[in-house]
């Protein structure tokens, strides 16, 4: 009597299990698109699979069927049965996904996760190796064996229980299961003769030409080996002010960002992507209005965020519409007096005009300086969440958050030990990593910070059936970034027990309080960008950007994307069909489809739908339990007004925000979410569908949060 087959030739020519369930799942998923309806589709899978289980035995006796043989059989039953219109759905399935493996055999790249096609795209231009002839040379399976392999050699330095092995195979399977990602600079160095695995950094600008120079040369080396660079050019003297060497005149702090900017359009970060800069100014340096106003033309400054540095005493003058004096950073005495309201009015109408520049809470930073008798943070990293001291740098990784989820609740246990494990991998970059200054390298050691931070923040929210926009949503934020940064903290004191303090604990906060820590910061939360794609998850703790949308690939290819959950549970209830995908993405929020049912409505919401104070909520509630900096872009509409903007200016200081970053929709030509007519083709009812670049995964359109 002849048996199913034990195993199964997949087409690279290795063999798997024989799974009779992946074929009943196969049929339903055609039936359901066929026939919109789940019972009858459960039931025609079970009755098809049988028939499809009979010519298996009766055609491969005691043989190997190939994958491509057990298609064939699916189709043929589903003819034979009647039901044409299902083997016409299963059909163009098995089409569709033929040419998504044809596509990645031109990409290059061995595909052993079985990741999308824009994640192996992202993985090939950015991380993957390469030979000189720039082929591929490693799979991302490999990519995770290197970088694990790499940082757990910091472990031989210490005295540990745990083995350099089995740390490694720890930091493995973080990674490979897509729990855990370090920040782009570790993935794409870790392991090689390169070796620099920070991504970001803080370096002082000082007043004179030699100082300026050295800060521009250094910058060049950071951004080739990957990282991003921040500076505060407020100790510059201003425009027309006495250069006493020369007995000329100043050409101010503005002009030579304007050179920092340039040079870093010309360094290409090992020909992987381009460099990115924070520039702040304080709001009382005599050519703040030109700073202000630097991003107003549409291309300038492409390379930096700007940000201003705003103190609580400018703000109290805002709010009583007080003068508030303008201070020479040479000479330390006052040029002149201006209105705060009118300068406060000038940060708001050019951020809602250009989205440049943000607000940087200097004093609220410096209230959580961890280590302030090193002197105050006057900077952050690009994209604003890590404060920085100069020459500081931080190694960042984040925490898929929406991988946690275990019958409907978070699985705490497994999330803290995730964490744990986070904060070991962070820290043993600190021992591995190559840096690019000897200065660098003296603050990383003396102060050890690091930033374990989260994504698929509303990925995680969805699972739990919880509105984005609702008051659970603050409260989850809240508890669950309490319980992250407890757990950093805990996970950071027991490496201090094994590996010592970090060298400057006894001039930190901590030595008073006698808690004993491994690094002064442990938490932020990044924008995450391109590693939330490779996570497939929604990036920070942004909403969604969308929920069906084309995707622009690579010179001109679009793919068509949908939010895998949100596909799965119109595909369940017998929803799901092409042309409703197509609506939802002209639309862009699912509000105005009315063929969606309403909780779906309530639970799949877009940055769309998301008010900015309820965005601002989110942000604090984070900020809250986060010792660096929460980076969140708040999103408007088009038609958002100029006193939206102060409000959420205001709002962000009153709820303790260290940072606050707008953007307003179309104030950017190459903003990376748009609504292009071009997505899909020539006729009218296909125009105008959201378009996402490769790289965009939600929150920042300036296209410089990538890090």
């Amino acid at each position: 009597m002849h048996k199913l087959p034990v195993k199964v030739r997949k087409r690279d020519g290795s063999l798997v299990r024989f799974d009779e369930h992946k074929i009943a799942r196969a049929i339903q998923r055609a039936a359901l698109e066929a026939l919109m309806d789940e019972e009858k589709s459960e039931e025609i899978a079970q009755i098809a699979k049988q028939g499809v289980l009979s010519k298996i035995l009766t055609s491969f006796p005691d043989k190997i069927p190939s994958v491509e043989n057990i298609q064939d059989i699916v189709e043929e039953v589903l003819m034979e049965t009647g039901y044409r219109s299902i083997a016409r759905s299963y059909i163009l399935y098995r089409q569709e996904h033929q040419d998504i493996r044809r596509v990645k055999v031109i990409y290059g790249v061995r595909d052993d996760l079985k990741l999308p096609i824009n994640t192996l795209l992202v993985l090939k231009r950015r991380y993957l190796q390469k030979d000189d002839q720039q082929n591929v040379t490693e799979s991302p399976k490999e990519l995770f064996e290197r970088v694990a392999r790499a940082v757990s050699e910091a472990e031989s330095g210490f005295n540990s229980s745990l083995s350099k092995g089995k740390v490694e195979e720890k930091f493995f399977q973080m990674m490979n299961r897509l729990e855990f990602i370090p920040n782009s600079p570790t993935l794409m160095n870790a392991g090689t003769s390169l070796g620099q695995l920070s991504a970001c950094f803080v370096l002082p600008v000082e007043d004179s030409i030699d100082g300026i120079f050295e800060s521009l040369k250094n910058m060049a080396r950071i951004h080739q080996t990957g990282g991003g660079t921040g500076f505060d050019f407020s100790g510059l003297r201003p425009v027309g002010d006495l250069v006493s060497t020369t007995k000329g005149s100043a050409s101010g702090p503005v002009s030579f960002m304007s050179i920092f900017n340039q040079a870093t359009g010309v360094i290409v970060q090992g020909g992987r992507r381009r460099g990115a800069n924070m520039g702040i100014l304080r709001c009382d340096h005599p050519d703040i209005e030109d700073f202000i106003e630097a991003k107003i033309q549409e291309g300038s400054f492409a390379n930096f965020n700007l940000s201003v540095g705003v103190t609580d005493e400018f703000m109290e003058a805002v709010h009583k519409n007080d003068g508030f004096n303008l201070i020479n950073p040479r000479t330390k005495e006052k040029v002149r007096s201006i209105k705060a309201r009118s300068l406060f009015d000038l940060m708001v109408y050019s951020s809602w005009r250009s989205g440049d520049p943000g607000l940087i809470f200097l004093d609220e930073i410096n209230r959580h300086n961890p280590t302030p008798s090193l002197g105050r943070i006057e900077a952050t990293n690009p994209c604003g969440e890590i404060p920085l001291l100069p020459y500081e740098s931080c190694n960042l990784g984040s925490i898929d958050l929406s991988k946690f989820i275990k019958n409907g609740a978070m699985d705490w246990d497994r999330l803290k030990t995730n964490i744990e494990w986070g904060i070991r991998f962070l820290d043993n970059v600190i021992e591995v990593n190559n840096y690019p200054l000897a200065q660098i390298k003296e603050m990383a050691f003396a102060n050890r910070k690091v930033g374990l931070g989260i994504m698929g923040f509303a990925d995680m929210l969805i699972r739990l059936g919880i509105p984005y926009t609702s008051d659970e949503a603050v409260k989850t934020a809240s508890a669950v970034m309490k319980f992250f940064h407890q757990a950093s903290l805990e996970a950071s004191a027991r490496l201090a027990e094994e590996r010592g303090v970090f060298q400057n604990f006894a001039q930190s906060i901590f030595a008073s309080k006698n808690t004993k820590l491994r690094n002064a910061t442990v938490n932020t939360v990044a924008p995450t960008g391109t590693i939330s794609i490779i996570a497939g998850c929604s990036s920070g703790i942004e909403p969604l950007f969308a929920l069906s949308y084309v995707r622009n690939v690579l010179s001109g290819t679009r793919f068509f994307e949908t939010h895998a959950m949100f596909e799965m549970e119109l595909r369940r209830r017998g929803l799901y069909s092409k042309e409703l995908m197509a609506a939802v993405g002209r639309k862009g929020s699912l509000k105005d489809v009315p063929s969606i049912p309403d909780d779906l409505k309530k639970i799949f919401i877009t940055s769309f739908d998301v008010s900015p104070d309820m965005h601002l909520r989110i942000q604090a509630a984070f900020q809250q339990h986060t010792d660096n900096s929460v980076s969140k872009t708040i999103n408007l509409p088009a038609d958002a007004t100029v006193e939206d903007v102060r409000n959420i200016f205001m709002m962000a200081h009153e709820l303790k925000c260290k940072g606050i970053t707008i953007y307003r929709y179309n104030t950017k030509r190459g903003q990376v979410l748009s609504f292009d007519s071009r997505s899909m083709g020539e006729r009218e009812e296909d125009l105008n569908f959201i378009m996402a670049e490769a790289e965009y995964s939600g929150g920042c359109h300036s296209g410089l949060c990538t890090f």
